[in-house]
């Protein structure tokens, strides 16, 4: 598989969204008939697709909105949220501030440590509303906040940093025993983010109840440009399911993956779905939403590193309510809207009636999917051609 780039030296080629297709098969089924349902532990949800944990996307109110939807949203612990009382004001001075000043400023807002009282808050504020609360938090801090989550009513707690590692070698600070971490609590805890099938296999036999796959994909993720970083998402999502797939013929136990950042619309679900994720999780399409607290931008959970960004603001724009972007009806028409539906569609097409099924279609390589035959809508800047 891999090819010379130099003298004794091979790489291999790995492949993203753009550089691959599904191929239909012999059946088609109602696309109102399948079953989009995903799991993880005891816990099942109808929507296999989750709001990523970024202080532009989710907020208490947003999580109440997706969650009555069937779905996820993550709460970022280490964010605006739990460090403010009224995040309100600060989300509307990254929304009013100029590019030049935008990441300065986002530094400067996440100086303000984070208050324990906020976490507990903020977590018994989604409970409220009868919907799982999902959170997450960086692993230095993951011991603590598990800890307050789990007593305040936590659903699901993850751990997430640029790329996790079971073993951490580090002078500076005492380091998180993260297989403790997953054996002491009484929730589910998910691991990230990973995209070999190495780290996948070794952080599911320390017991990690789901994982993230995906390393600088993002939208507002700088990582690969600055670290030179990452694998695309196809084949990290395919290396991890294999991982996956082992774990659960060895031990027995089906972990999910979840492919993490770099799908903006609906074929690049779909597309995840097919290279093996149980469940995808999105940060700009939901950006987009009204209820998002981004106010039409998006930054990447690494922005505000004092002393190495590796995310940036962008701005999304705001184009309907998260409703719309979860069911439609779509008001536009570059596949950012309606995303269930493309995934229900793309599966009735493909005759996969659940998940698992879709792990199973066939996959090619055609690096000219996205602009063949489609001259006028590139030109034009529609549709595909945005």
């Amino acid at each position: 598989m891999a090819e010379w780039i130099g003298i004794g030296r091979r790489a291999r080629r790995c492949y993203g969204f753009d550089e691959v297709a599904l191929v239909p098969g012999m059946l088609t089924i109602n696309p109102n008939e399948v079953d989009t349902s995903w799991s993880i532990a005891d816990k099942k949800f109808k929507v296999p697709i989750l709001a990523a944990a970024m202080d532009g996307v989710v907020d208490v109110q947003f999580s109440i909105a997706m969650g009555k939807l069937g779905g996820i949203a993550v709460l970022n612990l280490d964010g605006i949220q739990t460090r403010y009382e009224n995040p309100s004001e600060v989300l509307e001075q990254i929304a009013k501030a100029s590019p030049d000043e935008a990441t300065n400023l986002v530094q400067s807002v996440y100086l303000k440590p984070v208050k324990d009282k906020l976490i507990s808050q903020r977590i018994q504020e989604i409970k409220a509303a009868k919907v799982p609360a999902v959170v997450s938090c960086i692993p230095q801090n993951a011991k603590k906040f598990s800890l307050i989550a789990e007593e305040a009513g936590c659903d699901i707690f993850i751990v997430q940093s640029t790329v996790a590692a079971v073993k951490h070698v580090s002078s500076e600070y005492k380091v998180l025993e993260i297989e403790r971490l997953c054996k002491e609590s009484k929730i589910p805890i998910i691991l990230g983010n990973c995209v070999t099938y190495e780290m996948a296999y070794e952080l599911m036999e320390i017991g990690a109840s789901g994982l993230l796959v995906g390393v600088g994909p993002g939208a507002a993720c700088t990582t690969r440009g600055v670290l030179g970083i990452g694998v695309p998402q196809i084949t990290a999502t395919v290396d991890t399911a294999a991982a996956r797939d082992h774990f659960f013929k060895k031990k027995g136990k089906y972990i999910p993956m979840i492919t993490d950042g770099g799908m903006r619309i609906g074929g690049e679900i779909c597309k995840a779905f097919a290279a093996g994720a149980d469940a995808v999780m999105v940060g700009s399409a939901f950006a987009k939403a009204k209820e998002a607290p981004g106010r039409g931008y998006h930054w990447g959970m690494a922005t505000s590193n004092i002393n190495l960004p590796r995310g940036t603001r962008v701005h999304v724009g705001t184009t309907g309510s998260v409703k719309e972007i979860l069911f439609g009806p779509a008001k536009v028409d570059d596949g950012s809207q309606n995303l269930m539906g493309a995934l229900q569609t793309s599966m009735g097409s493909l005759g996969a009636s659940n998940i698992k099924e879709m792990h199973d279609v066939e996959v090619i390589i055609a690096p000219s999917i996205q602009t063949e035959g489609k001259v006028f809508q590139v030109g034009q800047r529609v549709g595909m051609g945005k």
